[in-house]
Parts: C-alpha cells; sequence; structure tokens
C-alpha cells in the first residue's frame, strides 16, 4: 500500500475517523486499533510478512523484561546476545544469506575449488531493516539502562509496527515514540493542518520530483554507452534528487500521518543538499540511521578499538559507513558506498584543524568549495548505489570524462525533462528559503499573508494531480 495510491487514502480516512472519533476517549482502544491497522497495512504487501514482524516483537517485549528482571550483568548479556541473535539472525538469513553464500563460493573459485552452494529463493521482507533497528534499540538500550522496559505489550507492539513509518522510516527510538503510546492523545486542529502541510510536501517531492526523474535516469543508467558524457552526468543528478525526493518525501508524509493522529516522529531530513562537509551530510541525511549508527555501531566500537590504537576513532569511522553502506542492500555496491563515505568523513576529521583555520581565512571562498566537493563525492557514490554491479558502476563513471562533461549532444531535451529541471529549481529556492525550519512548509502562515499562503496549497496539490509520474515504488522499501 503506497503512500501516494487512492487505497492508502481510503485506508487512512477510515483510520482518522475510527480513531478520532469512535474510539477518543480511550488511548488503549486506540492502540489497539491502531496495532491492527499497522498489520492490515503491512500485510497488503504479503502477509506473510507479519509473521517476522510479530517474531521480533514478542521476541524483545519477553527479553526486555526477563532483562530487568536479571540480577547480575552477566545475565543481562545473555539476554540482549539472545535479542541479537534473533532479529539479525532473520535480518541476515532473508536480506544476506544469498549475497554471502555467492560470494563465498566465488572466493574458493578463485583459488581453484569448485563448491556446490545451495541459494534459497527468498522474498525480502518490506522495512525489515527498519524495524529491526527500531527493535534493536529497544534492547539495547534497556541494557545500557537508559529506558525501563513496558509491561504493556500492545503500546510496544504498536511502536514497533505503527504504519507510518513501519517500512522506511524513520527509524524511532523507544525513548520518543514509545511513550507517547502509553498517554491520552488529543485532537489539535494546529497539529493536523501541520501535517497535512508536511504530506502535500512530501508528496510534491515524491510524485512530481522523484517519480518524473525516475523515468530519465532509468533510462540513463540502462543505456549509458549510448549517450556522451555530459547527459551521464545530467542522470547522477537526476538520481540525487529522485532519491532525496522519493526518501525525504516519504519521510514527510510518514510524519504528517503520524501528527495528525496525535504522535511526534523524529525528524529524519534536515536540508542535505545545502552543505558543505560530508560529515554535516551525514547529520542531515536519513538523520535517524546516521545517529542509529553512531550510538549502537560506532561509539561503542571506537571505544573498544581505542585500547588498541589512539587512531582507532578511524578505522571505527570507516567500518561504521561500511556497515551503513551494507545496511542497504546485499551488493558490493552499497560496500563501495559505504566506503567511499567513510574514507571521506574520516579524512574531513583528520583534517578539522586545517579546514577551520582555512574556513575563518576564505569563509564564502571556502564554503563553496566545500559544497562543490560534497556534492561531487556524493554524486559518485550515488553512482555506485544506482548501478547493478560494481562493474556497471565504473562503466558509468568511465564514461563521463572532462572532454565531453558539456556534450549533450546525444540527448533530446524534452518538454517533460525542462518541466522537471524547473520543479526541481522550484524545490531548491522554496527548501533554501525553509532551511532553518524543522520542514519546508513549517510556519508557512508566518512568512506569507492568507492569501498567499491558501494559493501556495492549491497550487501545489494542482501540481501534484496535473505533473505527478508513473506510480513507483518507494526506492527505500528494498531496503
Amino acid at each position: 500500500m503506497l503512500f501516494n495510491s487512492i487505497e492508502f487514502l481510503i485506508f487512512f480516512c477510515i483510520v482518522f475517523v475510527v480513531y478520532w472519533f469512535a474510539l477518543k476517549k480511550s488511548y488503549t482502544k486506540q492502540n489497539i486499533f491502531i496495532l491492527v491497522a499497522s498489520y492490515i497495512f503491512y500485510g497488503w504487501w504479503d502477509w506473510r510478512f507479519l509473521f517476522l514482524i510479530s517474531l521480533s516483537t514478542v521476541t524483545d517485549y519477553t527479553i526486555g523484561i526477563f532483562m530487568s528482571q536479571s540480577t547480575t550483568q552477566k545475565s543481562k548479556k545473555r539476554f540482549l546476545w539472545l535479542s541479537l541473535m534473533v532479529n539479525l539472525g532473520l535480518l541476515a538469513i532473508f536480506k544476506y544469506y544469498n549475497f554471502f553464500v555467492d560470494n563465498f563460493v566465488e572466493a574458493f573459485g578463485l583459488l581453484g575449488i569448485e563448491l556446490n552452494a545451495r541459494t534459497l529463493s527468498i522474498i525480502l521482507p518490506v522495512g525489515i531493516s527498519f524495524y529491526t533497528f527500531q527493535t534493536l534499540s529497544y534492547t539495547i538500550d534497556i541494557y545500557r539502562g537508559r529506558i525501563e522496559p513496558t509491561k504493556n505489550f500492545i503500546a510496544f507492539a504498536t511502536f514497533i509496527s505503527f504504519f507510518p513509518q513501519l517500512v522506511a522510516g524513520p527509524i524511532e527510538r523507544a525513548t520518543n515514540l514509545l511513550p507517547q503510546f502509553l498517554k491520552e492523545r488529543n485532537f489539535t486542529t494546529n497539529n493536523a493542518i501541520d501535517g497535512l502541510r508536511q504530506i502535500i510536501w512530501g508528496l510534491f517531492k515524491k510524485v512530481v520530483i522523484a517519480d518524473n526523474c525516475g523515468v530519465f535516469v532509468d533510462d540513463i543508467f540502462t543505456n549509458y554507452a549510448d549517450y556522451s558524457g555530459g547527459v551521464v552526468f545530467l542522470g547522477a543528478i537526476l538520481f540525487a534528487f529522485q532519491l532525496y525526493g522519493d526518501f525525504s518525501g516519504y519521510s514527510d508524509i510518514a510524519i504528517g500521518v503520524a501528527r495528525i493522529l496525535g504522535f511526534n516522529l523524529l525528524q529524519n531530513f534536515k536540508f542535505p543538499y545545502f552543505t558543505s562537509n560530508m560529515s554535516d551530510f551525514w547529520g542531515r541525511w536519513h538523520i535517524s540511521l546516521s545517529t542509529w549508527t553512531n550510538d549502537y555501531i560506532f561509539l561503542p566500537l571506537n571505544t573498544a578499538l581505542s585500547k588498541v590504537s589512539k587512531k582507532s576513532i578511524y578505522t571505527s569511522l570507516i567500518i561504521t559507513f561500511l556497515i551503513l553502506g551494507l545496511w542497504h542492500g546485499a551488493n558490493w555496491t552499497y560496500v563501495v558506498f559505504g566506503l567511499i563515505h567513510g574514507l571521506t568523513v574520516a579524512f574531513e576529521f583528520l583534517t578539522r584543524k586545517q579546514r577551520n583555520i582555512s574556513k575563518k581565512k576564505y569563509s564564502k571562498i571556502f564554503s563553496l568549495g566545500g559544497w562543490a566537493i560534497t556534492m561531487f563525492i556524493w554524486l559518485l557514490s550515488l553512482i555506485f548505489f544506482r548501478a547493478l554491479s560494481v562493474d556497471h558502476a565504473w562503466g558509468i563513471i568511465s564514461s563521463v570524462q572532462l572532454s565531453n562533461l558539456f556534450d549533450f549532444s546525444s540527448f533530446s531535451f524534452s518538454t517533460d525533462l525542462i518541466i522537471v529541471l524547473v520543479f526541481i529549481a522550484l524545490l531548491l529556492a522554496v527548501e533554501w528559503k525553509s532551511r532553518f525550519y524543522e520542514h519546508t512548509l513549517e510556519k508557512l502562515e508566518l512568512r506569507l499573508g492568507p492569501i498567499p499562503r491558501r494559493l501556495t496549497y492549491y497550487f501545489l496539490v494542482f501540481v501534484i494531480l496535473g505533473f505527478k509520474g508513473s506510480e513507483q515504488n518507494f526506492i527505500y522499501f528494498q531496503f
């Protein structure tokens, strides 16, 4: 069930009416209803996926209680390892089993040893990486003593399966979202209006920017050998906006839907294309994932390695980004994607003092140059992110040369493409003006008068309905 589909519109209207009108006097009944609705929403793709999310839910709910009742740290650690084994074991089987088996066989093949290993025909459950990280943060935080386990199973199950952010985030923490299921929620007009604003802007980014860019990206990346370097480079730029519009658009819609239901989700994007270094970029892009990997991978890893080496931070950064890259999918392209960012962030950390001195002397030039370098590295990494294989990525990269970087002779700039480029320019202009707010249309009433504000809404709705691209799955559903 896609956010940009008629089915979801009908589904959410039913949820809204029942939730706020029939069940408003009892948040427990609201939780039960949201849990059922979330399972319907998730099972819409494949009802068999419900078994996995139910298993993770029951496992970590039970482990959380047992962990709190443990009298020794050793006992707590055993329960934590059980949680890690179950959740990461399911993730490994359904997402990485074939990848590791195939590479294991290939590695032995290089040594002249032929193995006949079986791979499985496995359907990747939608959103498994997201809810696995979400439920793991719960048990890890209990182990660390940051939170107390809940004994309200319905609230916990709803926290894990909450349909707005279930399949593509934000990856929520129990410290933020779970307490909201344990108290009464009240409908407010301000929350509803603000939620609708974020939904409208999210739909604009998804159906107007991402889906329209996707048509050209698919053609250019598939047939890159037929195009000049300038066209291929344009394809990489269009993919950057496709990915941003698709993923941040999903997050906007998810946060907006949750806000209408009385919940506040974590901010997941903070205008990442306006940053001048990669470290800051990852503080603005997929914030819920980057903070998760920082808290649960980088910090403990760096603490452990610092006992061995004083320069452990560089190793820790690279390993963390390799894991972050592999989190996206079972392909070497994602490993290279993570490696590019790990090396870049490690280099930035290594040269931070020199860069700070240069920034003070040449602030504007330094910022502009930093932005250009950051965006170039981002585009380079996205070629690996989008490519089917490392060889495919190298083929795309090698087709772009300085001599043909501005050669567009092999490509026709159709009216559809020009319209897309105009909307991208509009996206950048509006988000630049909104970069100090939590989301793009926040507090629009303070920046515009009532008539311009309404015209803005009408214009966006008109554009969404009139210029939407062909309906496509959200890219991050596959992760």
